[in-house]
């Protein structure tokens, strides 16, 4: 027995020393990062600094305490989202006294505050990186010895989004879980896809209009970001001609010569930026009836997809996430139904909620008008 004994712990010494081993082998570590970067991180990060908020919401979706990787961040996503923000805190606390480093627009980050904090990474979006005060920001970091790594949930969401949660899995020594995401991303992407490419005849045709208010029209979203979402479906979004590929601002005769079959809203919560709400905290029957109001607009009104009921909304901030997988299911749904009447994305956040998410998410990011 005392021989057997000794046994057990020489060999859990020696699986301690390896782990041990191991996760030294691991630094420093180089990665090429989401737009092409080659960063060397030189030890695993303790102290991060996050260029947008949001990107909380990644972090939080492959570790289960987030908020205790962070030295600061930025207030876009306490700004924007409220209602995120006080599910983050209650669960929390400790997010309540992290430094603000900048409003997010890469514009406002504080080199003094910043410089006061030694952390060793900064993560940043990369439409920050994309921007001039974004690159000097970059600079500024690289020459303090803080590496600067960007993530993109954004530009190319389909293509990019396991990626880049599988390279955060490795930053921050959590591969295992980020793995697990990025394959269910994978997978249900996949089934989406591959029945379109099955059944090749052509959907409707969509506007999707960011923020709406009922005294103007329409910023109409593109084939790049949230438009990406239209495309996979095998639907057409009639943004295309004579805008760049993020979308732009489209006049009521374009609108009325176009008369897409499908109209698709984005918002905030609490009406901020439009008179409609949706996303995080907020219940199905105020984002109902606010998307109700939206589509009063006169030019709206008159569109086949108003007449004849396809009128649907969703979080705008699904550009800036992971959980973009679920715009994904929910296009699918809205504008294919024929196709995709067996894709749930309350079944799939519901699935996220339990298998991933450090604090859940809640609210009706999503939603029809019927």
């Amino acid at each position: 027995m005392i021989v057997k004994r000794l046994l057990l712990l020489t060999l859990g010494l020696f699986l301690a020393c390896a782990a041990v081993s191991n996760a030294q082998e691991r630094w420093p570590m180089t990665l090429a990062d989401g737009i092409g970067r080659q960063v060397t991180i030189k030890e695993k990060p303790k102290a991060v600094l996050l260029g947008s908020g949001f990107n909380l919401v990644a972090l939080s979706l492959i570790h289960p305490d987030p908020v205790s990787l962070l030295a600061g961040w930025s207030g876009d996503m306490k700004g924007d989202n409220p209602e995120i923000y006080k599910d983050f805190v209650e669960k929390f606390p400790a997010l309540a006294e992290v430094p603000i480093i900048g409003n997010g627009t890469g514009e406002g980050l504080s080199f003094e505050t910043i410089l006061s904090l030694k952390a060793d990474l900064a993560i940043l979006a990369n439409w920050q990186a994309d921007t001039e005060p974004g690159k000097r920001a970059i600079d500024y970091l690289e020459s303090t010895g803080v590496p600067v790594f960007v993530v993109d949930f954004n530009s190319d969401p389909l293509k990019n989004t396991p990626g880049n949660m599988r390279l955060l899995g490795k930053i921050f020594d959590r591969e295992e879980q980020a793995n697990a995401f990025a394959d269910f991303y994978g997978e249900r992407l996949k089934r989406i896809t591959d029945r379109v490419a099955a059944n090749p005849e052509p959907g409707p045709t969509v506007l999707m209009d960011a923020f709406p208010n009922p005294d103007r029209c329409c910023y109409a979203y593109g084939t790049g970001g949230l438009g990406e979402f239209i495309g996979i479906t095998g639907s057409r979004n009639i943004a295309t001609k004579n805008l760049p590929r993020q979308g732009g601002t489209v006049s009521s005769e374009y609108l009325i010569e176009a008369d897409p079959q499908v109209y698709i809203a984005t918002a905030s919560p609490g009406g901020t930026y439009s008179v409609f709400s949706v996303g995080p905290g907020v219940s199905a029957e105020e984002a109902r009836k606010t998307l109700g109001e939206a589509v009063k607009n006169p030019v709206l009104a008159n569109l086949s997809g108003v007449q004849n009921g396809r009128v649907h909304g969703l979080w705008n901030f699904f550009n800036a996430v992971p959980l973009n997988i679920l715009a994904a299911e929910a296009f699918a749904h809205w504008l294919r139904p024929e196709m995709f009447a067996d894709i749930d994305p309350d079944k799939s956040l519901k699935e996220i909620n339990e298998r991933f998410a450090a604090v859940p998410f809640r609210g009706a990011y999503w939603i029809s008008l019927k």
